[in-house]
């Protein structure tokens, strides 16, 4: 009785839709615990600032206030993920405006902010520096004590590159700058901590790493790890950004004193001014090729914003500068990379990485060599790209790719040759232009987490034959617990309503790393697959005994073990777990399993390694029209195809190449935020712009299956690629359809004006590199 069902590749509604739905997901804010208390956090006004004195007994004497903590309590230790630099409260000096002073918790709200207003702190303001270029540059502020504000620097070299540079045809340079972003998740970040009367410490977090979070608050706050447990609640996006923060410790220590659950919950202006936004960098690029167009050498030179205090900065900014190299067959690099302090809140995670920077400069610099070499831009890569089984000039194992396919496939669908040739596209007032970028990402990061790079997973088999899956993966949004049980689903041959997965405990689900890096589907995914085998193994081997054959013998198909010669004679898997269980004395089917990528590395301190299991790939092509007369960007047409690997659920991954997209063109074309006088003044969604229905055509997305080896089935991430051409390829299409190259972000109509007045004109017919190559 062979099961033809199969749920890899089809398109399958979330597992949380439901809940979400009905609005019975239960977020950190529906926390209300028996006599919780309101938590709320002073900022500095100023941008760099002494603290002078610190006097909180107006505040402590308020009426229903439970618990004040400044930064002169002695848990306030130094830390931080890379570079320890950050107090959990500000100590001694302040270095951004909005950066977290003292907190009190109160018995609601009001007390709460009355006590911040009782809070008298006295402050010697500082000479501050919010630009990285000024911030390096001798007698800039002094933020850290290091020299010239550099909080990490790199430098790569592979090969000759001023040998390679000296014998090419075609040399061409530019520098590109990209902003300061935020992530614009619609859950602002709470959290609620309390203790239990043994002194354990439980958080209820919204977070993408929790089991990172445990063990690093854990050793901040000076307890073993296990006593510190993180629960994870339904989580309104994160996009990078929902890591460890200071406001997780901040509620801690409120909870610590007050002996009673606290709560803290941010403001959207919070948000804004007091999280860890994109990093924004400024990035020199030189690209040289031969005269066939094969590319020789390229160099880099990263400034990169690290704010006030260093966050994953210096993961992002060395990213930044390498990875999105191992796209292309370049032998010759030299990149140098910087990280500076300034005056602003610390920069973070955000979709990309670090990579979405590096793509806007390279494949921008790609189409200014094939205009220098009179080659089409999709010709040029295609004959640089890299192959199957390449090991990339940084040491990049390519397992698999379909960047090919992606990008042909991408040029048909936008029919490039018919655009670049259509001349009335180039006349009158509205300017239409088509523009290509790829990228190469990863799916796993060795060196986020030095110790490994893996997952880990159980499956167990209850004794109604119903499946629960424990993994401490993060599902934030992106439907990885519906991989999960398609992958349980699949390997079980049962109905995917019969697969329940957990929700993050790290008390109970397993060690994981979190979500980033692209890396659940294929770690977690290979976890959940191995588990789910060694599930089905025990429920073959104890059916064997209950049918009387042997394990060879049987399979499994619909919810049912039987035997293949004769598929009359089954068994339920309800009845082989049921029988199982108590004849085992109530021990259940459990499957365990892990996955640890072979041949991946830390990187070395040149960044020279196999840094990830699989890598993914992606080319996005873009129509745009401009008007000449505002200078206003409108995106007509916008294809996103992506090697996957292989597909698992076509309709969650749409939604990420959507959503990708989607933030990828607020990137290119509105988000900046803006400071002024060392503060931000578009705190909000009216001043600060994101796309809306207005703003985003119909996204065509495609998806290429190029199987790699290590993935589960053969998938790679997506979550990731889906921003990271994004901005790139909208600025090649300006550039097509009115001869101006935009090197800034994001690309406004002031910028286009500015460069059509610097220009004098626009181009009345189609840029002579874009010739018909397919």
């Amino acid at each position: 009785m062979p099961d033809s069902t199969t749920y890899i590749g089809k398109r399958v509604p979330s597992v949380e839709a439901p809940q979400k739905a009905q609005g019975a997901g239960r977020y950190v804010t529906d926390l209300n615990l028996p006599g919780m208390l309101w938590g709320k956090i002073l900022r500095s006004p100023y941008p760099h600032a002494r603290i002078l004195n610190v006097d909180a007994s107006k505040a402590r004497a308020l009426r229903g206030v439970k618990a004040v903590v400044t930064g002169d309590d002695p848990r306030n230790i130094l830390h931080g993920p890379i570079i320890a630099d950050e107090y959990i409260l500000s100590k001694d000096k302040v270095r951004f405006a909005g950066e977290e002073i003292a907190a009190v918790a109160a018995v609601d709200p009001d007390t709460a902010e009355e006590a911040l207003e009782l809070l008298e702190i006295e402050y010697e303001e500082l000479p501050f520096v919010t630009d990285p270029a000024e911030a390096v540059r001798p007698g800039a502020p002094d933020l850290h004590d290091v020299e010239n504000n550099i909080a990490n620097q790199g430098d790569i070299l592979h090969g000759d590159p001023d040998g390679a540079f000296a014998r090419a045809v075609a040399v061409v340079e530019n520098t590109y700058r990209t902003s300061s972003v935020h992530q614009c998740y619609m859950e602002p970040m709470a959290t609620v901590a309390e203790y239990d009367p043994s002194g354990r410490l439980t958080l209820h977090l919204g977070v993408q790493n929790p089991w990172l979070c445990k063990m690093r608050y854990a050793e901040i706050l000076g307890m073993p790890s296990q006593d510190v447990r993180i629960i994870h609640s339904f989580i309104g996006g994160g996009f990078g950004a929902k890591m460890e923060h200071r406001m997780h410790l901040i509620t801690a220590l409120l909870a610590k004193d007050a002996k009673k659950p606290v709560r803290i919950d941010h403001t959207r202006g919070d948000e804004f001014v007091a999280t860890r936004p994109r990093v924004a960098m400024t990035i020199y690029n030189k690209l040289a090729a031969d005269e066939q167009g094969s590319l020789l050498a390229k160099e880099a030179d990263v400034l990169a914003d690290n704010g006030a205090y260093t966050d994953y900065a210096p993961a992002i900014t060395g990213i930044a500068a390498y990875r999105i190299d191992n796209m292309y067959r370049i032998p010759n690099i030299r990149s140098r990379y910087r990280l500076a302090y300034t005056n602003k809140a610390p920069s973070g995670g955000f979709r990309g990485f670090g990579n979405a920077q590096g793509a806007f400069a390279l494949e921008s610099t790609m189409d200014m060599l094939a205009e220098e070499l009179g080659m089409d831009p999709a010709d040029l890569r295609l004959k640089n790209i890299v192959q199957k089984d390449d090991t990339t000039t940084h040491g990049f194992y390519i397992g698999s790719t379909g960047l090919r396919e992606c990008i042909e496939k991408a040029m048909r669908s936008i029919e490039w040759p018919e655009r670049s040739r259509d001349a009335s596209s180039f006349n009158g007032r509205y300017r239409r232009g088509v523009g290509l970028a790829s990228c190469i990402h990863v799916s796993g990061f060795r060196g986020f987490f030095k110790e490994f790079d893996g997952s880990s997973a159980q499956v167990q088999v209850n004794e109604d034959g119903n499946v629960y899956v424990l993994t401490g993966e993060v599902d934030y949004g992106q439907g990885s617990r519906t991989i999960m049980a398609q992958i349980a689903a699949q390997e079980l041959s049962l109905p995917i309503e019969s697969v329940r997965v957990s929700n993050v405990d790290t008390d109970i689900t397993p060690a994981c790393l979190g979500a980033f890096a692209s890396r659940t589907t294929t770690l977690g995914g290979n976890a959940v697959l191995n588990a789910a085998r060694d599930a089905k193994r025990q429920i073959v081997d104890h059916a064997a005994n209950l049918l009387e054959c042997s394990p060879d013998d049987l399979d499994l198909a619909s919810g049912e073990v039987y035997v293949k010669a004769h598929p009359d004679r089954k068994i339920t898997v309800g009845e082989v777990a049921r029988t199982a269980t108590f004849s085992a004395a109530g021990n259940p089917i459990m499957g365990i399993g892990s996955f640890s990528p072979p041949d991946v590395v830390l990187p070395a301190p040149n960044k020279y390694g196999n840094v990830s299991t699989g890598y993914s790939f992606a080319a996005h092509a873009v129509e745009v029209e401009v008007d000449t007369e505002t200078g206003f960007v409108k995106i007509l047409r916008f294809i996103a195809g992506h090697d996957v690997g292989r597909v698992i659920n076509e309709l969650a991954i749409e939604g990420q190449v959507e959503g990708g997209v989607t933030q990828g063109l607020g990137y290119a074309l509105m988000e900046d935020i803006t400071m002024a006088d060392g503060s931000v003044v578009n705190p909000n969604f009216y001043d600060y712009r994101i796309p809306t229905m207005q703003d985003v055509p119909d996204i065509e997305s495609f998806f290429v299956e190029s199987s790699e080896p290590t993935g589960p089935y053969g998938a790679k991430g997506v979550g990731e690629p889906a921003i990271v051409p994004t901005a790139a390829a909208v600025a090649n299409a300006i550039y097509h359809a009115v001869g101006v190259r935009i090197t800034s972000l994001p690309i406004t109509p002031e910028k286009v004006m500015m460069g059509l007045e610097e220009k004098g004109s626009v181009p009345v017919k189609p840029h002579p590199a874009l010739k018909p190559s397919m």
